[in-house]
């Protein structure tokens, strides 16, 4: 099943992303936003892989691979030409059936930035979470410095509810704030 957004859809993780995950996982830059300390071998990548055949309810999360709905020109080995490309992830996590609601994450690849899928994958993902998974609610956490991260999800509509003061070490020893957003899904 693909979830269609406008300019990229959704599916499900396959073998053949193992060596763009690789890289998105093992970006240093990218670490202190998914809260990443160490490397991932191809190897536990290649179980969370395996572990996607498993129902969103037994897991308690879900990773969705971006991948445009047209060819797009090719910007970088990360962000080929072609349908089927993976150009980035989305990450529903905490699923929480009973309060109907989940954390929501998103990666793009650094070529593939500034082209839109990030807001088109985030608006499918949100469509999928009301509609199929009957989600009342997302959430995520942001760290104050990261304005790409914080425009996307402002502009998507995400309310800042909460700031965690001092929460996240950055790597010249500064102490960075975190912002808390959540979206109440409608109708």
């Amino acid at each position: 099943m693909n979830i269609e957004g406008r300019i990229c859809r959704l599916r499900a993780l396959e073998p053949r992303d193992l060596d763009a995950m690789y890289e998105w996982e093992n970006d240093t830059e990218a670490w202190r936003a998914s809260g990443t300390a160490a490397p991932f071998s191809r190897h536990v990548l290649s179980r969370l892989i395996d572990e996607q055949r498993f129902d969103i309810y037994a897991t308690r999360q879900l990773r969705l691979v971006i991948e445009p709905a047209e060819p797009v020109a090719p910007i970088g080995p990360d962000c080929a030409d072609g349908r089927g490309a993976a150009v980035g992830a989305v990450d529903l996590f905490e699923f929480d059936p009973q309060n109907m609601r989940a954390g929501v994450g998103i990666i793009v690849a650094s070529p593939c930035r500034r082209r839109g899928f990030a807001a088109d994958a985030l608006a499918a993902a949100e469509r999928y979470a009301r509609e199929t998974l009957h989600l009342h609610q997302l959430w995520c956490s942001v760290a104050a410095d990261n304005a790409a991260s914080l425009r996307l999800f402002e502009k998507a509509g995400y309310l800042d509810c909460g700031r965690r003061r001092d929460w996240l070490l950055a790597a010249d020893g500064q102490r960075i704030d975190e912002i808390l957003f959540q979206k109440i899904l409608g109708k």
